[in-house]
């Protein structure tokens, strides 16, 4: 089976900037997909120099195991270009070791509580999203607290929270409330007001970012910002 370009597209479409919650190829970080027999390369790139290297890491890492997932794809090369630390993490990524071996002496470990903490604000943002979206709508905090999972609107911040709620551990059955605390935990009125005051907070710190790193790719660059096409 002949894996295509496209189909690596894809599969790096599933992998996020854990810090802006967005895909790579959202945002403009891959620069270029190069498929030869079962061989896959893989040149990504980041708004600055100094990118921190953790979230680098698990971008490249997450990049490599979501091509290497494809059928016929026999090995994978992905290649952090422009980076501070690229040597070290294109090397330790390709030989499948960990961020603490590669960076040794410089962490005090790996990075799955870095990978929740920021999932968790992730599902905060969305959340603060969908709920602002009823209460402009006319719906009471009463009301929306009251409502179920299955209740929400499809679309993409409703799709996305079930993917998180199952990757944090957080119920995401139908019958689940629609809006929760980042551990879980269902809100009632004056409780989803208070919690939506910090969320919306949370929300605007990703945006913002994503912004900034957006304008910053742009500049570093000079490719046009893919939400500027989208206009």
């Amino acid at each position: 089976m002949t894996t295509t370009a496209q189909e690596v597209l894809g599969a790096l479409a599933e992998v996020r900037d854990p810090e802006l919650d967005e895909p790579l190829t959202d945002l403009g970080f891959v620069a270029g997909v190069h498929v030869e027999e079962g061989r896959v390369a893989v040149r990504l790139r980041l708004p600055t120099y100094f990118c921190a290297p953790n979230f680098a890491w698990l971008m490249v890492q997450g990049a490599r195991s979501a091509v290497l997932a494809l059928d016929g794809v026999q090995e994978a090369v992905v290649k952090l270009e422009d980076h501070s630390a690229a040597t070290e993490i294109n090397r330790g990524v390709s030989r499948g070791a960990g961020f603490a071996q590669t960076f040794a002496g410089e962490t005090t470990g790996e990075l799955g509580e870095l990978s929740e903490t920021f999932a968790r604000k992730a599902f905060v943002a969305r959340q603060a999203r969908l709920c602002d979206s009823l209460l402009r709508a006319g719906q009471t905090p009463h009301e929306v607290v009251g409502l179920q999972l299955s209740d929400l609107e499809p679309g993409p911040d409703q799709a996305r929270c079930v993917v998180l709620r199952a990757q944090l551990g957080i119920d995401a059955s139908p019958e689940a409330p629609a809006f929760v605390s980042p551990k879980g935990r269902a809100f009632d009125a004056s409780e989803l007001m208070r919690w939506l005051r910090i969320a919306r907070l949370v929300r605007l710190s990703v945006e913002g970012n994503a912004g900034l790193c957006r304008a910053l790719l742009k500049t570093r660059y000079g490719i046009r910002d893919p939400e500027e096409v989208a206009v």
